[in-house]
């Protein structure tokens, strides 16, 4: 399968918890680099459930981790050490919250973004949602307060961030410098996706290195506040 394929591959065996597809698929094929996060939230869950040869792929990872250093990256390598008995268990209440849906209301526009997490299952409520049941007079809120982890926007600055990282990552300069004068002034973000929609594989690898990184920030984030996102368990790799 090509990069686009093996990402979807890999982030489905991921969500579905499917322990067994995500041991032979990490054995067989070399680890893509910009999905350390992804394939972390997979490995955490097969360890906890006992998935055969998940931690000797976990010990891999954490050095990994380590060594690319990306924010969140040493919060899930501590995770990983503690659920395999090598390492002091952090002080974080675990929380089954979707990092990705977390990314989007952290990191969003300032004018729509921020939101909550409620802490009883762990759903991301964006800020829209909230207003929509507050005018249907359904939020209970103030039913109790201690219910809720708020989250405010931190606005896009990380993602342009990331672009401009992505950018000197490149080995090919002329494109490099298309983007990079793509993402000079308003606009910037579609148009950095428009000109990267003229190289696919590029794309593809883009998609992945912002989540990877969004994801990250979203993990350490949490740390922040005092949680672990977890997955939901799956005792038979299903």
């Amino acid at each position: 399968m090509d990069e686009r394929e093996g990402l979807t591959h890999l982030r489905s065996i991921v969500v579905h918890g499917d322990h067994a597809a995500l041991v032979t698929a990490l054995e067989r094929d070399p680890w893509p680099a910009d999905s350390l996060q992804l394939i972390g939230d997979g490995l955490l869950a097969a360890v906890r459930d006992g998935a055969d040869r998940a931690a000797y792929l976990a010990h891999t990872l954490v050095t990994a981790l380590r060594e690319r250093g990306w924010a969140g990256d040493g919060e899930l390598a501590e995770v990983l050490d503690a659920i395999m008995g090598i390492g002091p268990s952090p002080m974080l209440r675990p929380l089954p919250v979707d990092l990705e849906d977390l990314s989007m209301i952290l990191e969003g526009d300032p004018v729509q973004a921020g939101g909550r997490i409620d802490l009883n299952g762990g759903e991301v409520w964006p800020q829209s949602a909230i207003e929509y049941v507050e005018e249907l007079g359904e939020d209970d809120e103030d039913d109790d307060p201690g219910r809720w982890l708020w989250v405010h926007c931190e606005g896009s600055h990380y993602a342009y961030r990331d672009m401009e990282r992505f950018i000197d990552d490149l080995d090919d300069p002329q494109f490099a410098d298309l983007l990079a004068r793509a993402i000079s002034g308003r606009g910037a973000f579609r148009r950095f996706r428009d000109t990267l929609s003229e190289r696919p594989v590029l794309m593809t690898r883009w998609y992945a290195f912002s989540s990877d990184r969004q994801r990250g920030r979203a993990r350490s984030w949490l740390a922040a506040e005092g949680y672990t996102p977890t997955l939901p368990s799956h005792p038979l790799g299903l």
